[in-house]
């Protein structure tokens, strides 16, 4: 016997461990069956389980386990990244507490000690994958530096240099001053920071007192400036245009340049140019051939390149002495409050600095041509299709992809230096030494690149250096290309579109034939989570309130095509209703002695209410099917939900009640076996969605025997199963019996109040139906006579003032409230009612009308007030129809 209650916590570790060592995750490469891959994006070492992992791992393996269940030979590659900064962050703060430090341990002890980190403590985000549930081919994991994928990464770092697709630059990085290394786009923190907006008067060379006042909001860069830009077309400088101004504090004499960069509406419409400190102005210079002054050092302090009484200061220090130094002059036209989006490593938190340095750089611009072909070919198609377009727009726009990173954790850049700085680019130092003696005659002593490349890179090489690229596998031949990657849109651009890059270049074939894109889990506000606002949810905590399936099947609800999550507690706590309704339907099933009939055959039910549920059951196995081929979680898991809790819970299992206890011995049987099979059915179309209690329930169903749900086929039914006229007389059957609870619901009728259901008119089909489930309607409805006759025997009017009608399938009914509902009573609270709701429908309104509450909404309050405005329109609705049923 099922115990009273399902506690997760009891049984999901031994589930977990009996689906793993029983090989149910493998995958199978001798197979005779279709191939299904899906890469799982390798979480960071570091990392922890956060909601944004909870969300994508989840839809990848509710697709993993309905694959499997098709019969596909599915593999889920699972695998960690070396994540080089986080990683070497986590050992550097391990090393400060014993008062010691890289430089003291030195390289290759301090990369040793950083491994023996990850071998000991490196394992946390995956064994909460596995309290989620997931079920990747663990036996394959792979790290992003195993030597198999170390090897891949120097093949293909060669084979682009060869090519000239790699190559060595000077340019602009953002650079961590406090890490001392340049870092990717994604890991800049933008925080919003309320600072100034300095106007300086930079003299016009030859012309006393006249000047061109630039703005700034970072004046230490003008000691670097090496131009001005005006727009080509703005009347107030275009006969400057060529001309010089003199540097203030520096007395360098610098152009003045068109562009059109420079937006005559912005500011003085004339922007000072710092070409090594600005990525803008970067390339303004690079347009206009102006020097490249670099005044930082490292840390971020003013180098030789600064004025003497300037160097050696920290940035900010030198931002107050230069804005001191220029007032003192009378060059400081007005200084503005202004609010500025401030750059920030994600890692160290600093303030980062455009910084110009010799770094390794990815000709992208090549690469992504044929990415940008595989996509408008439909060779790899966006799910949902919109965000082709800013596939389009990052990789049409595309810069070099800086790929050296100045740390020491990571992939070595296999470049090696001689002595006058040649630089020999091989896959090993032996052959680099061979290389340099080719080159100068004779051996020579090479210095190692320090360098180490970017995680995207290694990262952008996953979905064939898993398979064991660059050797010619067996795996490699039978699961790339793979069938779709599930990742979130903020890294469209940093791994999907390098990944894009890298499979076309090497494998000649995009690396997925779906890209499916799901959105961000914000919090029940439409807040984005962060530890600064304290709205973190933990899905760690909400497994151990509610259970993994709870979870699960509340981010799959929940993941509509294109719409942020917006997660409240309160919604994984109600479908851990769900998941403890369907425990209960299984138990009273057992109690009722409901179970599994060998070689039941549900198309021989003979029962109307039996053939109803099988073909229900059948329609909502094709709607859950269909949502999930087309990546429509929520649809999936709402098709299963309404059929479980509302059609076979709700309604079968009521109706079947009677049954169960009548004197019918063989519709009781035919029923018993019914519930269990359909019970059966279930558990198998939840199973992806919610694979413990699933599993745990088949184990109970089956006594054991039945083998692993995990590697049972998905269930397919025969279209005869649908039997048309049961379901239209079932379904006319629940439509009846709702729009009289729905009656009784808006006047208020009190439930244990039996009242009297008259017929005044119905179709011909609707009369025999009446007759036949009058038993069934008036119990449910809770009705204490029904039919033609019902007045006369009660001696009362059949249109009595105290009467309300209600119209369902073809039936009018008057419900007679005499004694039970005032109804004058009852149409003055709903006219109240309905004017407070027109109020509240009119007040929104008005807010989104209105452009200045729409411009200064914080993210999700416009969302959240349209959400009101819906809310308040479907209850104008039902008033509405309450008020015209008794006649106000």
């Amino acid at each position: 016997m099922l115990d009273k209650t399902y506690r997760p916590a009891d049984v999901e570790s031994a589930i977990y461990r009996q689906w793993e060592e029983s090989g149910a995750f493998a995958c199978h490469p001798e197979s005779p069956a279709q191939p299904y891959s899906i890469m799982m994006p390798p979480p960071n070492v570091t990392g922890s389980l956060h909601m944004g992992h909870a969300l994508t791992f989840t839809l990848q393996d509710v697709l993993i386990r309905y694959h499997r269940m098709l019969g596909r030979d599915a593999l889920w590659q699972p695998g960690t990244d070396h994540a080089g900064i986080a990683t070497q962050m986590v050992v550097e703060r391990q090393l400060e507490q014993e008062q010691s430090s890289r430089h003291k341990l030195g390289r290759a002890a301090f990369v040793e000690r950083v491994w023996r980190w990850k071998e000991e403590s490196g394992g946390t985000i995956t064994r909460q994958l596995r309290a989620l549930g997931a079920s990747p081919d663990w036996r394959r994991e792979r790290f992003t530096m195993d030597e198999g994928l170390s090897a891949a990464v120097r093949r293909v770092f060669v084979a682009l240099h060869r090519e000239g697709l790699i190559y060595r630059d000077k340019r602009l990085v953002n650079w961590d001053p406090q890490l001392h290394t340049g870092i990717s786009d994604l890991e800049v923190e933008s925080r919003e920071t309320r600072g100034s907006l300095w106007y300086f008067k930079y003299p016009v060379e030859g012309e006393s007192g006249r000047f061109v006042t630039v703005a700034t909001t970072r004046p230490e860069t003008m000691l670097g400036d090496t131009g001005v830009a005006v727009h080509p077309e703005d009347e107030r400088y275009k006969a400057l245009i060529g001309r010089h101004v003199v540097l203030p504090l520096v007395e360098r004499r610098i152009p003045i340049v068109a562009d059109e960069y420079a937006d005559p509406a912005t500011g003085s419409g004339a922007v000072k140019i710092t070409p090594a400190h600005d990525f803008n102005d970067f390339e303004v210079g690079r347009r206009h051939g102006l020097a490249l002054i670099n005044i930082f050092d490292r840390d971020a302090r003013l180098n030789d390149n600064a004025p003497e009484a300037y160097r050696g200061l920290d940035r900010f220090a030198a931002r107050k002495r230069i804005v001191a130094d220029l007032e003192a002059q009378g060059l400081v036209d007005r200084i503005e409050p202004h609010t500025l989006m401030v750059p920030h490593g994600d890692r160290s938190g600093a303030v980062l600095e455009p910084w110009l340095t010799d770094q390794w750089y990815v000709d992208a611009k090549t690469l992504a041509q044929a990415p940008i072909a595989a996509v408008e070919s439909g060779r790899t198609a966006f799910v949902p299709k919109s965000w082709e377009n800013t596939f389009f727009e990052w990789m049409r726009n595309i810069q070099p992809w800086c790929i050296s990173r100045q740390l020491w954790w990571g992939h070595q850049i296999p470049a090696w230096y001689g002595p006058d700085g040649a630089v020999f680019v091989e896959e090993t130092e032996a052959a680099a030494q061979q290389a340099a003696a080719t080159h100068y005659g004779k051996p020579v002593a090479l210095v190692r690149d320090a360098d180490v490349l970017d995680t995207w890179f290694s990262s952008g090489l996953w979905p064939f250096s898993t398979l064991g690229w660059p050797e010619e596998t067996r795996e490699l031949r039978r699961y790339y290309p793979t069938d779709v990657l599930v990742t979130g849109f903020d890294i469209i651009f940093f791994w999907v579109a390098r990944m894009m890059m890298l499979g076309c270049k090497f494998m000649g074939d995009v690396p997925f034939r779906t890209v499916y894109i799901h959105a961000l889990v914000r919090d029940e506000r439409g807040q984005k989570m962060s530890k600064s606002k304290g709205n973190i949810i933990d899905p760690l905590d909400l497994i151990g309130r509610y259970g993994t399936d709870a979870l699960r099947f509340t981010l799959a609800a929940l993941a509509a095509q294109g719409r942020d999550i917006k997660l409240a507690e309160s919604r994984v706590e109600g479908y851990r209703s769900f998941i403890t309704k369907l425990w209960n339907a299984a138990r009273f099933a057992e109690m009722n002695g409901c179970v599994r009939v060998e070689g039941f055959d549900p198309g021989a039910c003979r029962l109307t209410l039996n053939r109803w549920i099988v073909g229900a059951l059948a329609q909502s196995a094709g709607r859950v099917a269909a949502a999930l081929r087309d990546y429509k979680f929520n649809e999936a898991a709402g098709a299963i939900y309404h059929f479980t809790w509302g059609t076979f819970c709700d309604w079968f299992i009521e109706f079947a009640k009677p049954i169960f206890s009548g004197a019918d011995a063989a519709a009781a049987a035919e029923t018993r076996a019914v519930t269990a099979w359909v019970l059966g059915e279930i558990v198998h179309l939840l199973h992806p969605l919610t694979p413990f209690i699933t599993e745990e329930l088949w184990r109970h169903f089956t006594a054991g025997k039945g083998g692993l749900l995990i590697g049972a086929p998905w269930p397919s039914y025969a279209p005869a199963l649908i039997d048309r006229d049961a379901m239209a007389e079932m379904e006319w059957v629940v439509e009846l019996i709702s729009a009289i609870r729905s009656a009784r619901v808006e006047m208020n009728v009190p439930p244990a109040s039996a009242i009297a259901a008259d017929v005044m008119e119905s179709d011909g089909q609707g009369s025999v139906w009446i007759v036949r489930h009058a038993a069934a309607i008036k119990d449910r409805a809770r009705l204490s006579a029904l039919g033609p006759a019902a007045a006369a025997r009660r001696g009362a009017p059949v249109a009595a003032k105290s009467a309300i009608q209600v119209v369902a399938g073809g039936v009018t009914l008057s419900l007679d409230l005499a004694g039970v509902v005032d109804l004058a009573k009852e149409r003055a609270r709903l006219a109240k009612e309905s004017a407070a709701v027109e109020e509240e429908i009119d007040k929104i309104a008005r807010k989104l009308g209105n452009e200045q509450f729409l411009a200064k909404a914080k993210p999700g309050v416009v969302e959240e007030q349209r959400e009101r405005l819906a809310e308040a329109e479907a209850a104008r609705g039902r008033l509405r129809a309450a008020l015209a049923r008794i006649g106000a």
